[in-house]
Protein backbone atom coordinates (compact mmCIF):
# COMPACT_ATOMS: atom_id res chain seq x y z
CA UNK A 1 0.00 0.00 0.00
CA UNK A 2 0.97 3.54 -0.54
CA UNK A 3 -0.19 6.54 1.11
CA UNK A 4 0.73 9.93 0.98
CA UNK A 5 -0.83 12.93 2.39
CA UNK A 6 -0.22 16.23 1.11
CA UNK A 7 -0.43 19.33 3.47
CA UNK A 8 -1.07 22.63 1.97
CA UNK A 9 -0.15 25.17 5.00
CA UNK A 10 -1.98 28.14 3.87
CA UNK A 11 -5.45 26.55 4.07
CA UNK A 12 -4.80 23.97 6.24
CA UNK A 13 -5.86 21.20 4.29
CA UNK A 14 -4.78 17.41 3.77
CA UNK A 15 -5.75 15.43 1.18
CA UNK A 16 -4.62 12.41 0.62
CA UNK A 17 -3.30 9.60 -2.47
CA UNK A 18 -3.71 6.08 -1.48
CA UNK A 19 -2.55 3.15 -4.20
CA UNK A 20 -2.17 -0.14 -4.52
CA UNK A 21 1.57 -0.61 -6.37
CA UNK A 22 0.74 -4.54 -6.43
CA UNK A 23 -2.05 -3.66 -9.46
CA UNK A 24 -0.96 0.23 -9.93
CA UNK A 25 -4.22 1.21 -8.88
CA UNK A 26 -4.97 4.45 -6.99
CA UNK A 27 -7.30 6.70 -5.86
CA UNK A 28 -7.03 10.61 -4.36
CA UNK A 29 -8.96 12.06 -1.67
CA UNK A 30 -10.02 15.60 -1.12
CA UNK A 31 -7.93 16.90 -3.96
CA UNK A 32 -7.00 20.98 -3.84
CA UNK A 33 -7.69 22.50 -7.16
CA UNK A 34 -4.28 22.47 -8.77
CA UNK A 35 -3.23 18.57 -9.40
CA UNK A 36 0.04 18.79 -10.69
CA UNK A 37 1.75 17.26 -7.46
CA UNK A 38 -1.05 14.66 -7.64
CA UNK A 39 -0.02 13.29 -11.22
CA UNK A 40 3.75 14.29 -10.62
CA UNK A 41 3.44 10.91 -7.92
CA UNK A 42 1.00 8.66 -9.74
CA UNK A 43 3.81 8.82 -12.50
CA UNK A 44 6.23 8.13 -10.35
CA UNK A 45 5.33 5.39 -8.43
CA UNK A 46 3.38 4.12 -11.79
CA UNK A 47 0.12 4.22 -10.09
CA UNK A 48 -3.17 5.13 -12.18
CA UNK A 49 -5.76 7.42 -10.11
CA UNK A 50 -9.37 5.62 -11.22
CA UNK A 51 -11.64 7.30 -8.19
CA UNK A 52 -11.59 11.41 -6.69
CA UNK A 53 -13.11 10.81 -3.60
CA UNK A 54 -14.90 13.49 -2.10
CA UNK A 55 -15.87 13.11 2.19
CA UNK A 56 -18.34 15.91 1.32
CA UNK A 57 -19.24 19.18 -0.04
CA UNK A 58 -16.27 21.56 1.37
CA UNK A 59 -16.48 25.10 2.23
CA UNK A 60 -13.06 26.31 2.63
CA UNK A 61 -11.61 25.55 -0.41
CA UNK A 62 -12.41 24.60 -4.34
CA UNK A 63 -11.75 21.45 -5.03
CA UNK A 64 -9.69 19.74 -8.03
CA UNK A 65 -11.86 16.92 -8.20
CA UNK A 66 -12.71 18.28 -11.75
CA UNK A 67 -9.71 19.28 -12.76
CA UNK A 68 -7.89 15.85 -11.80
CA UNK A 69 -11.18 13.93 -13.25
CA UNK A 70 -10.23 15.57 -16.36
CA UNK A 71 -6.57 15.18 -17.16
CA UNK A 72 -7.08 11.29 -15.57
CA UNK A 73 -10.60 10.04 -16.80
CA UNK A 74 -11.05 8.97 -13.14
CA UNK A 75 -14.61 8.88 -11.61
CA UNK A 76 -15.44 11.53 -9.04
CA UNK A 77 -17.22 9.38 -6.15
CA UNK A 78 -19.41 11.56 -3.12
CA UNK A 79 -21.65 9.75 -0.93
CA UNK A 80 -24.84 8.42 -1.98
CA UNK A 81 -26.54 11.54 -0.03
CA UNK A 82 -24.87 13.86 -2.05
CA UNK A 83 -26.24 16.13 -4.88
CA UNK A 84 -23.82 17.41 -6.98
CA UNK A 85 -24.85 19.20 -10.43
CA UNK A 86 -21.81 16.78 -12.69
CA UNK A 87 -21.42 12.78 -13.08
CA UNK A 88 -20.40 11.10 -10.07
CA UNK A 89 -20.27 7.44 -8.67
CA UNK A 90 -22.30 7.10 -5.72
CA UNK A 91 -21.16 5.39 -2.53
CA UNK A 92 -23.71 3.94 0.13
CA UNK A 93 -22.83 3.66 3.62
CA UNK A 94 -20.48 0.40 4.28
CA UNK A 95 -19.54 -0.44 1.00
CA UNK A 96 -16.24 -1.83 -0.26
CA UNK A 97 -14.30 -0.79 -2.99
CA UNK A 98 -10.74 -2.76 -3.61
CA UNK A 99 -8.09 -1.56 -5.20
CA UNK A 100 -6.65 -5.10 -5.30
CA UNK A 101 -5.23 -5.91 -2.21
CA UNK A 102 -5.36 -2.46 -0.78
CA UNK A 103 -9.21 -2.22 -0.02
CA UNK A 104 -11.25 0.77 1.21
CA UNK A 105 -14.55 1.09 3.20
CA UNK A 106 -16.77 3.70 2.53
CA UNK A 107 -18.48 5.01 5.90
CA UNK A 108 -21.22 7.73 6.32
CA UNK A 109 -20.86 10.57 9.20
CA UNK A 110 -22.93 13.29 8.57
CA UNK A 111 -22.83 16.02 10.51
CA UNK A 112 -20.75 18.10 9.73
CA UNK A 113 -22.73 18.27 6.16
CA UNK A 114 -25.67 15.98 5.75
CA UNK A 115 -23.50 13.82 3.32
CA UNK A 116 -20.14 13.76 5.03
CA UNK A 117 -18.10 10.99 4.69
CA UNK A 118 -15.33 8.75 6.17
CA UNK A 119 -13.36 6.21 4.38
CA UNK A 120 -11.51 3.33 6.59
CA UNK A 121 -8.55 1.71 4.50
CA UNK A 122 -7.10 -2.22 4.64
CA UNK A 123 -3.99 -2.39 3.99
CA UNK A 124 -4.95 -6.18 2.77
CA UNK A 125 -8.45 -7.24 2.00
CA UNK A 126 -8.56 -9.87 4.69
CA UNK A 127 -7.52 -7.61 7.11
CA UNK A 128 -10.00 -7.40 10.44
CA UNK A 129 -7.61 -4.24 11.79
CA UNK A 130 -7.89 -1.31 9.01
CA UNK A 131 -4.47 0.61 8.85
CA UNK A 132 -6.41 4.04 9.08
CA UNK A 133 -9.49 6.49 8.42
CA UNK A 134 -9.99 9.15 6.51
CA UNK A 135 -12.15 11.42 8.46
CA UNK A 136 -12.54 14.69 5.91
CA UNK A 137 -14.33 17.26 8.54
CA UNK A 138 -16.20 14.60 10.50
CA UNK A 139 -13.18 13.92 13.19
CA UNK A 140 -9.77 16.34 13.45
CA UNK A 141 -6.55 15.77 16.20
CA UNK A 142 -8.04 17.57 18.77
CA UNK A 143 -11.66 18.86 17.65
CA UNK A 144 -14.71 17.53 15.87
CA UNK A 145 -15.70 19.34 12.49
CA UNK A 146 -18.45 22.51 13.50
CA UNK A 147 -22.13 21.58 12.19
CA UNK A 148 -22.83 25.32 12.22
CA UNK A 149 -21.85 26.19 8.68
CA UNK A 150 -24.28 27.95 6.28
CA UNK A 151 -23.00 25.26 3.57
CA UNK A 152 -25.76 23.07 5.26
CA UNK A 153 -28.75 25.15 4.31
CA UNK A 154 -32.33 23.33 5.40
CA UNK A 155 -30.65 21.66 8.44
CA UNK A 156 -30.34 23.89 12.03
CA UNK A 157 -27.05 23.41 13.31
CA UNK A 158 -28.67 21.36 16.37
CA UNK A 159 -29.92 18.70 13.91
CA UNK A 160 -25.99 18.52 12.27
CA UNK A 161 -24.60 18.22 15.93
CA UNK A 162 -26.66 15.41 17.15
CA UNK A 163 -26.26 13.73 13.75
CA UNK A 164 -22.29 14.44 14.40
CA UNK A 165 -22.58 12.83 17.68
CA UNK A 166 -23.95 9.79 16.21
CA UNK A 167 -21.55 9.41 13.46
CA UNK A 168 -18.69 9.67 15.90
CA UNK A 169 -19.93 7.30 18.23
CA UNK A 170 -21.42 4.83 16.21
CA UNK A 171 -19.13 5.10 12.86
CA UNK A 172 -15.62 6.15 14.11
CA UNK A 173 -15.07 5.66 18.09
CA UNK A 174 -16.21 1.95 17.21
CA UNK A 175 -12.85 1.21 14.86
CA UNK A 176 -10.30 -0.18 16.64
CA UNK A 177 -7.69 2.05 18.88
CA UNK A 178 -4.91 1.42 16.79
CA UNK A 179 -6.21 3.24 13.92
CA UNK A 180 -5.01 5.70 12.24
CA UNK A 181 -7.16 8.79 11.44
CA UNK A 182 -6.17 11.06 8.74
CA UNK A 183 -8.40 14.00 8.81
CA UNK A 184 -8.80 17.08 5.96
CA UNK A 185 -7.14 20.00 7.72
CA UNK A 186 -5.29 21.00 11.19
CA UNK A 187 -4.31 23.90 13.37
CA UNK A 188 -5.43 27.89 11.92
CA UNK A 189 -8.63 26.22 9.70
CA UNK A 190 -11.82 27.76 10.38
CA UNK A 191 -13.63 24.00 10.07
CA UNK A 192 -12.94 24.13 13.99
CA UNK A 193 -11.58 26.03 17.17
CA UNK A 194 -9.70 23.46 18.77
CA UNK A 195 -7.73 22.02 15.93
CA UNK A 196 -3.90 20.43 16.93
CA UNK A 197 -0.43 20.87 14.67
CA UNK A 198 -0.32 17.31 14.56
CA UNK A 199 -1.32 15.93 11.33
CA UNK A 200 -2.66 12.66 12.80
CA UNK A 201 -3.22 10.43 15.20
CA UNK A 202 -4.76 7.09 16.63
CA UNK A 203 -8.63 6.27 17.57
CA UNK A 204 -6.92 5.79 21.03
CA UNK A 205 -5.15 8.73 21.54
CA UNK A 206 -8.67 10.79 20.00
CA UNK A 207 -10.13 9.34 22.99
CA UNK A 208 -8.66 10.03 25.60
CA UNK A 209 -7.60 13.79 24.16
CA UNK A 210 -10.22 15.28 22.12
CA UNK A 211 -12.41 17.60 24.32
CA UNK A 212 -15.51 16.86 21.93
CA UNK A 213 -15.45 13.43 22.45
CA UNK A 214 -15.17 13.58 26.22
CA UNK A 215 -18.50 14.94 26.15
CA UNK A 216 -20.74 12.95 28.55
CA UNK A 217 -23.68 12.98 26.45
CA UNK A 218 -25.46 13.93 23.36
CA UNK A 219 -26.58 17.53 24.94
CA UNK A 220 -23.35 18.08 26.72
CA UNK A 221 -21.70 17.73 23.15
CA UNK A 222 -23.90 19.79 21.77
CA UNK A 223 -23.11 22.75 24.09
CA UNK A 224 -19.44 21.91 23.96
CA UNK A 225 -18.68 21.86 19.63
CA UNK A 226 -21.10 24.75 18.68
CA UNK A 227 -19.95 27.22 21.47
CA UNK A 228 -17.26 29.49 21.05
CA UNK A 229 -16.28 28.73 17.17
CA UNK A 230 -14.37 31.43 15.13
CA UNK A 231 -16.62 33.38 11.73
CA UNK A 232 -16.35 31.43 8.99
CA UNK A 233 -14.47 33.61 6.31
CA UNK A 234 -17.61 35.25 3.89
CA UNK A 235 -16.50 33.01 1.24
CA UNK A 236 -17.06 29.64 2.69
CA UNK A 237 -20.41 29.74 1.20
CA UNK A 238 -19.73 30.77 -2.30
CA UNK A 239 -17.28 27.46 -2.39
CA UNK A 240 -19.71 25.27 -0.69
CA UNK A 241 -22.45 25.98 -3.61
CA UNK A 242 -19.33 26.04 -5.84
CA UNK A 243 -17.93 22.66 -5.55
CA UNK A 244 -21.63 21.27 -6.38
CA UNK A 245 -21.92 22.84 -9.85
CA UNK A 246 -19.96 22.04 -13.16
CA UNK A 247 -17.50 25.04 -13.64
CA UNK A 248 -14.52 26.24 -15.57
CA UNK A 249 -11.16 24.42 -15.11
CA UNK A 250 -8.19 25.79 -13.64
CA UNK A 251 -5.11 26.04 -16.06
CA UNK A 252 -3.08 26.11 -13.39
CA UNK A 253 0.49 26.41 -16.16
CA UNK A 254 -0.84 29.86 -17.17
CA UNK A 255 0.41 33.37 -15.66
CA UNK A 256 -2.33 36.03 -15.62
CA UNK A 257 -1.56 38.99 -18.41
CA UNK A 258 0.69 41.44 -17.87
CA UNK A 259 -0.79 44.64 -17.34
CA UNK A 260 1.37 48.10 -17.05
CA UNK A 261 0.30 50.96 -14.90
CA UNK A 262 -2.07 52.72 -17.73
CA UNK A 263 -4.33 49.77 -17.99
CA UNK A 264 -4.19 49.18 -14.08
CA UNK A 265 -5.52 52.24 -13.21
CA UNK A 266 -8.00 52.07 -15.93
CA UNK A 267 -9.47 48.83 -13.84
CA UNK A 268 -9.19 50.13 -10.85
CA UNK A 269 -11.44 52.93 -12.11
CA UNK A 270 -13.63 50.21 -13.62
CA UNK A 271 -14.26 49.04 -10.11
CA UNK A 272 -11.38 46.09 -9.90
CA UNK A 273 -9.60 45.48 -7.17
CA UNK A 274 -5.83 45.82 -6.58
CA UNK A 275 -4.57 43.21 -4.28
CA UNK A 276 -1.24 43.69 -3.07
CA UNK A 277 0.81 40.40 -2.28
CA UNK A 278 3.70 41.80 -0.52
CA UNK A 279 4.48 41.74 3.00
CA UNK A 280 3.26 44.59 5.15
CA UNK A 281 6.63 46.20 6.06
CA UNK A 282 6.78 46.20 1.75
CA UNK A 283 3.18 47.45 1.83
CA UNK A 284 3.61 50.15 4.03
CA UNK A 285 6.60 51.79 2.53
CA UNK A 286 4.39 52.43 -0.41
CA UNK A 287 1.77 51.04 -2.44
CA UNK A 288 -0.86 52.24 -5.06
CA UNK A 289 -3.85 54.02 -3.59
CA UNK A 290 -7.20 51.72 -2.89
CA UNK A 291 -5.00 48.86 -2.75
CA UNK A 292 -5.78 45.86 -0.35
CA UNK A 293 -2.61 44.23 1.45
CA UNK A 294 -2.71 40.40 1.66
CA UNK A 295 0.60 38.99 2.23
CA UNK A 296 1.68 35.88 -0.12
CA UNK A 297 3.44 34.93 2.90
CA UNK A 298 0.69 34.51 5.29
CA UNK A 299 -2.54 32.94 4.65
CA UNK A 300 -3.38 34.48 1.44
CA UNK A 301 -6.61 32.93 0.15
CA UNK A 302 -8.36 32.73 3.24
CA UNK A 303 -7.58 36.42 3.95
CA UNK A 304 -8.22 37.44 0.50
CA UNK A 305 -11.79 35.39 0.30
CA UNK A 306 -12.54 36.98 3.66
CA UNK A 307 -12.27 41.17 2.85
CA UNK A 308 -13.15 40.69 -1.26
CA UNK A 309 -16.20 38.86 -2.93
CA UNK A 310 -16.05 36.10 -5.33
CA UNK A 311 -17.25 38.57 -8.16
CA UNK A 312 -14.61 41.33 -7.56
CA UNK A 313 -12.39 41.61 -10.73
CA UNK A 314 -8.68 41.46 -9.03
CA UNK A 315 -5.64 43.31 -10.15
CA UNK A 316 -2.24 41.63 -8.27
CA UNK A 317 0.80 43.39 -7.15
CA UNK A 318 3.49 40.93 -6.42
CA UNK A 319 7.23 40.78 -6.20
CA UNK A 320 8.39 39.74 -9.50
CA UNK A 321 8.34 35.95 -10.18
CA UNK A 322 5.40 35.60 -7.74
CA UNK A 323 2.40 36.35 -10.05
CA UNK A 324 1.52 32.69 -10.87
CA UNK A 325 1.27 31.66 -7.56
CA UNK A 326 -0.99 34.96 -6.83
CA UNK A 327 -3.39 33.48 -9.13
CA UNK A 328 -3.63 29.55 -8.37
CA UNK A 329 -3.66 30.39 -4.72
CA UNK A 330 -6.96 33.11 -5.26
CA UNK A 331 -8.18 29.64 -7.58
CA UNK A 332 -7.77 27.09 -4.99
CA UNK A 333 -11.27 29.36 -3.14
CA UNK A 334 -12.78 30.07 -6.85
CA UNK A 335 -11.46 33.27 -7.17
CA UNK A 336 -11.37 33.05 -10.61
CA UNK A 337 -11.88 36.90 -11.77
CA UNK A 338 -7.96 37.77 -11.92
CA UNK A 339 -7.37 40.56 -14.73
CA UNK A 340 -3.70 40.31 -14.79
CA UNK A 341 -0.86 41.66 -12.88
CA UNK A 342 0.78 45.01 -12.53
CA UNK A 343 4.10 44.71 -14.44
CA UNK A 344 7.03 46.04 -12.56
CA UNK A 345 5.18 47.29 -9.45
CA UNK A 346 8.30 48.98 -7.80
CA UNK A 347 8.99 51.14 -11.56
CA UNK A 348 5.17 51.70 -11.83
CA UNK A 349 5.24 53.57 -8.58
CA UNK A 350 8.29 55.63 -9.04
CA UNK A 351 7.20 57.11 -11.81
CA UNK A 352 3.02 57.87 -10.96
CA UNK A 353 4.39 59.12 -6.90
CA UNK A 354 1.31 60.97 -6.91
CA UNK A 355 -0.85 57.63 -6.86
CA UNK A 356 1.14 56.02 -3.66
CA UNK A 357 0.64 55.83 -0.26
CA UNK A 358 2.80 55.19 2.75
CA UNK A 359 1.16 53.87 5.63
CA UNK A 360 1.58 54.18 9.12
CA UNK A 361 2.67 51.06 11.16
CA UNK A 362 3.39 51.96 14.85
CA UNK A 363 5.05 49.96 17.31
CA UNK A 364 3.64 48.86 21.35
CA UNK A 365 5.11 52.09 22.65
CA UNK A 366 4.25 54.78 20.13
CA UNK A 367 0.55 53.46 20.04
CA UNK A 368 0.41 53.80 23.97
CA UNK A 369 1.78 57.24 23.93
CA UNK A 370 -1.01 58.00 21.33
CA UNK A 371 -3.98 56.19 22.91
CA UNK A 372 -2.87 58.53 26.04
CA UNK A 373 -3.04 61.86 23.80
CA UNK A 374 -5.85 61.00 22.03
CA UNK A 375 -9.30 60.93 23.86
CA UNK A 376 -11.41 59.84 20.41
CA UNK A 377 -8.64 57.37 19.19
CA UNK A 378 -10.63 54.54 17.82
CA UNK A 379 -9.10 51.30 18.68
CA UNK A 380 -10.24 47.59 16.19
CA UNK A 381 -9.49 44.29 16.86
CA UNK A 382 -9.59 42.37 14.39
CA UNK A 383 -8.75 38.70 15.90
CA UNK A 384 -11.25 35.92 16.42
CA UNK A 385 -13.74 36.22 19.69
CA UNK A 386 -12.04 33.40 21.46
CA UNK A 387 -8.59 35.09 20.63
CA UNK A 388 -10.24 38.54 22.16
CA UNK A 389 -11.91 36.36 25.13
CA UNK A 390 -8.80 35.86 26.18
CA UNK A 391 -7.60 39.69 26.29
CA UNK A 392 -8.10 42.76 24.85
CA UNK A 393 -6.88 46.62 24.52
CA UNK A 394 -8.81 48.95 26.72
CA UNK A 395 -11.48 50.45 24.90
CA UNK A 396 -10.61 48.48 21.56
CA UNK A 397 -14.12 46.83 19.57
CA UNK A 398 -13.47 43.40 18.53
CA UNK A 399 -14.58 43.27 14.86
CA UNK A 400 -12.74 39.98 13.12
CA UNK A 401 -11.11 40.44 10.11
CA UNK A 402 -13.82 38.11 8.47
CA UNK A 403 -16.57 40.63 9.52
CA UNK A 404 -14.87 44.22 8.35
CA UNK A 405 -16.18 44.58 5.32
CA UNK A 406 -20.02 43.99 6.49
CA UNK A 407 -19.44 46.00 9.78
CA UNK A 408 -16.90 49.06 8.93
CA UNK A 409 -19.97 51.03 9.06
CA UNK A 410 -19.82 50.56 12.76
CA UNK A 411 -17.03 52.48 12.65
CA UNK A 412 -15.98 56.36 12.43
CA UNK A 413 -14.11 57.04 9.49
CA UNK A 414 -13.35 60.51 11.18
CA UNK A 415 -11.63 59.60 13.88
CA UNK A 416 -8.63 58.39 14.80
CA UNK A 417 -8.14 54.34 13.87
CA UNK A 418 -5.67 51.95 15.29
CA UNK A 419 -6.41 48.24 14.18
CA UNK A 420 -4.38 45.30 15.60
CA UNK A 421 -4.65 41.57 15.42
CA UNK A 422 -2.20 38.98 16.88
CA UNK A 423 1.20 39.60 15.36
CA UNK A 424 0.66 42.63 12.24
CA UNK A 425 -1.07 40.34 9.52
CA UNK A 426 -4.46 40.64 9.91
CA UNK A 427 -4.23 44.26 11.65
CA UNK A 428 -2.59 45.36 7.79
CA UNK A 429 -5.44 43.73 5.69
CA UNK A 430 -7.19 45.11 7.92
CA UNK A 431 -6.03 49.10 7.98
CA UNK A 432 -5.71 48.64 4.32
CA UNK A 433 -9.37 47.78 3.89
CA UNK A 434 -10.81 50.92 6.14
CA UNK A 435 -8.35 53.33 3.88
CA UNK A 436 -9.87 52.16 0.85
CA UNK A 437 -13.34 52.92 2.44
CA UNK A 438 -12.45 56.47 3.20
CA UNK A 439 -11.05 55.84 6.71
CA UNK A 440 -8.86 59.84 7.18
CA UNK A 441 -6.61 58.34 9.95
CA UNK A 442 -5.42 54.76 10.03
CA UNK A 443 -2.62 52.66 11.71
CA UNK A 444 -1.93 49.14 12.66
CA UNK A 445 -0.06 48.05 15.74
CA UNK A 446 3.69 46.11 14.68
CA UNK A 447 3.56 42.45 16.61
CA UNK A 448 0.00 43.37 17.83
CA UNK A 449 -1.85 42.50 20.82
CA UNK A 450 1.50 40.29 21.57
CA UNK A 451 3.74 43.09 21.40
CA UNK A 452 1.24 45.63 23.26
CA UNK A 453 1.18 43.20 25.93
CA UNK A 454 4.40 42.62 26.53
CA UNK A 455 4.65 46.53 26.96
CA UNK A 456 2.60 46.91 29.65
CA UNK A 457 4.38 44.73 31.66
CA UNK A 458 7.42 46.08 31.22
CA UNK A 459 6.42 49.60 31.60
Amino acid sequence: MKLIQYYLDCLSHASYLVGDETTGRAVVVDPQRDVSEYMRDARELKLSIELVIETHFHADFLSGHLELAKVTGAKIVYSSVAQPEFAFRPVADGERYALGDVALEFRHTPGHTPESMSIVIYEHAADTVPYGVLTGDTLFIGDVGRPDLLASVGFSRDELAEKLYDSLHDKLMTLPDTTRVYPAHGAGSACGKNLSTELWSTIADQKESNYALRALDKATFIDMVTEGQPPAPGYFVYDAILNRKERELLDENALPPKMNYEQVRVAADAGALLVDGRTPEEFAQGHLRGAINVGLAGRYAEFAGSVIKPDADVVLVTEPGHEREGKIRLARIGFDRVLGYLDSPETAMYQHQDQVQVSSRLTAKVFRERAAELRDLQIVDVRNPGEAAAGMIPGAVNIPISQLPGRADELDPTKPTVVYCAGGYRSSVGASLLRRQGFNDVSDMLGGYHAWHEATQTA
